[in-house]
Order: C-alpha cells, then structure tokens, then sequence
C-alpha cells in the first residue's frame, strides 16, 4: 500500500478527499431541496441516506455506478420498505446530478426499483389505546397519545406543535405536515379540554434545555416517549399505530372514506386505505344488503 508524505495510506487520502466533496455536493443538494420548499427532515434523511452509500461503495459521490447502487440497496439486513425508501433517495440525489450538470448520466436508471411491499392498517385495539391511558402517568405524554389517537397527528408534527396553532374559539388545529404542507382540522372535545393546560404562545412540548439546542421536542423523543408507554402495559407496536386507530375508528363509526381521506390529509385515496382497516362485522353488514332481484 503506498503512502504519502506525511505517512498517510492512498485508500486515506483518497477516503478523506471523497467526505470533503460530499460534503460540498450535499450542502448544494441541501440548497436545492431548501428552495424547493422540502422539509429539514427530509433533507436530513436523504443526506445520510447518499452518505451511507457513499461510504459504503467507497466512491466518489459523483462516480457512483449501478453495481454500487444495487449492492447497497439489495442488503439482505434491509427491510423491503427501507430498500424502496433508499433507492427512491438514490434516484433523486442521481436525478439531480444530471439537472445540475454535474453528470451526464443518471446510474440509477440502470438498476431496478425494489419491490415494495403493500401496506396494511394496523390499529392499535380500542382496549389497547383504553389501557395506554390508564397507564400514562405524565401528563405531556398523556397529550401526545390523545393528539396522536384523536387528531392522527405523526410524531414529528406533534413535536412541534404550538399554541399558536390551536384555535380554541373555532375549534381548529393547524398541523404543518409532510413536506411542510398545512392543513387545518377540527379539534375533538377533549383536545379542546387538553388545549385549556397549554400556552397559548409557545411550544407545547419544549425540549429540555440542557440535552439540546432546539426549542421544542424531537420526534424521537415523542415516539419514545409513547413507545415507553406501549411496553409499559404489554402493547406490542408502534405509536404511528395511534394515527391507524385514528383512520379506523373514523370509518368504523360511519364516516365518509372522502371525509377521512380529508381527516388524515391523504393526497389519495389510496393512502386512506393503508390506514382503514375493514373489519369482518363491516363486511357481513355490507353482505347482508344484498337483495335478490324479484321478477316483475
């Protein structure tokens, strides 16, 4: 193995010139995803998603190859729905290469999509959610549970939630979503009776000042905040399943599948479906409608 000057190896040099220009590629990747209204988490995500695989493949981030690309994707550790999340931030990270002229190729292109798997609804039980607030014994993480059962707020969103966004004259919460969208829905009674014990100017939910510079909670501390509470009482899953709950028990107690689609801010329809689960006594209701047609 050869070796500089200084005693340092080729592979090191070579190592530390590739993280300084990925450095440089993503900040102006960052730049772009800024100005395309993208939000700071999925920018973060997607940075460390192409540092990761930069690392991995042991390139330079603007001579990844297809071979790259599907050796790091097609790990056998990764879920399905992680591979198709990776390949999908490999693309646009290749996409926007070409766009910006910093190659002339797009490698990406030359591999295949993963295979995702299709999503089911996967509620948390009425006598689950019933014992998590039975067990709850604080009461910030008490409000989470609710805004994420009763409002189908995701875990980042209730991290940020501030007064300011509660409207307690009209009953209505402004969330700012996915992809920084907002959205405005009404607030169930006892969220309204939850929002009384709150600022109305500042964060709900502020970060303890000594483990952190932001103002408010991260989203890893809310979800293990209510994950906490799950293994508590013996509930094996996940607090996005208080958003499924939130879905399901919309349906179940009659609503329309367009007012649940608003509800849960779903650009499709078909996103509405991952959330909804169809119960066995709904399908032997519907059956029971049927009517044989009787001859005139």
């Amino acid at each position: 193995m050869s070796t500089g000057q200084n005693g340092t190896s080729t592979v090191e040099i070579m190592h530390h010139e590739h993280l300084t220009a990925l450095t440089a590629i993503l900040h102006f990747w960052r730049v772009w995803q800024e100005s395309q209204g993208l939000s700071e988490r999925t920018i973060a995500e997607r940075a460390a998603v192409i540092s990761r695989l930069v690392e991995f493949a042991g390139v330079h981030p603007l001579q990844l190859t297809p071979l790259a690309i599907m050796t790091y994707t097609g790990q056998p550790s990764m879920s399905a729905a992680t591979k198709g999340t990776y390949h999908a931030t490999i693309r646009a990270y290749c996409k926007w290469l070409v766009q910006t002229e910093q190659r002339d190729d797009d490698p990406s292109l030359k591999t295949p999509t993963p295979k995702r798997p299709k999503g089911k609804p996967r509620p948390v039980y009425d006598n689950q959610l019933e014992l998590m607030l039975a067990t709850v014994n604080r009461r910030r993480t008490r409000t989470m549970i609710l805004l994420g059962a009763l409002a189908g707020m995701r875990v980042h969103e209730i991290a940020k939630i501030h007064g300011g966004d509660v409207d307690l004259t009209n009953g209505v919460l402004t969330i700012v979503g996915k992809g920084g969208l907002t959205e405005m829905v009404p607030l169930h009674d006892e969220l309204l009776r939850e929002a009384e014990q709150y600022p109305r100017d500042g964060y709900w939910f502020p970060a303890y000042a000594k483990q952190t510079d932001r103002a408010h909670v991260s989203r890893q501390g809310v979800y293990a905040a209510i994950k906490g509470v799950m293994e508590r009482c013996g509930v094996n899953g996940t607090p996005h399943q208080l958003r499924h709950w939130y879905g399901t028990s919309l349906l179940n107690r009659g609503a329309d599948v367009r007012i649940v689609q608003r509800l849960m801010r779903h650009q499709s329809l078909d996103t509405t479906a991952i959330y909804t689960l169809v119960t066995g006594r709904q399908e032997r209701e519907a059956i029971g409608l049927l009517r044989i047609p009787q001859a005139a």
